[in-house]
């Protein structure tokens, strides 16, 4: 059919300790679990997952200091359709974050 892999754009999830043999699967990117992700969202808990909460925290607290300054319900509708609210829908659905510790502190911040 013509089909060619880009072996220079593919990436082997593997962990460190792993042996691979196949010539093919140690041309391509080596990606350690930890540091896994799928279209934005982290695949494993570790620390993409961290720093990804830890993002979505950061930007939700400055959102919320510029958010005092304006009237209540203006602010309530620009926190529902913006500010890294559809990032945050995309790291819950689609990322193992139950039991969390960053929902806490996301928690915190909002209140």
């Amino acid at each position: 059919m013509g089909f060619v892999l880009n072996t220079g754009k593919c990436e082997l999830i593997a962990h460190r300790d792993c042996v691979v043999n196949d010539q093919m699967l140690q041309s391509f990117i080596r990606v350690d679990i930890g540091d896994a992700s799928l279209l934005g969202a982290p695949l494993f808990t570790d620390t993409v997952l961290d720093n990804a909460w830890l993002a979505r925290c950061d930007d939700l607290a400055r959102a919320a200091n510029r958010l005092r300054r304006i009237n209540a319900q203006d602010a309530l509708i620009l926190l529902r359709s913006s500010f890294s609210a559809p990032k945050v829908l995309h790291l819950l659905r689609c990322s193992p974050s139950v039991s969390h510790q960053s929902l806490q502190v996301f928690d915190s911040v909002l209140t």
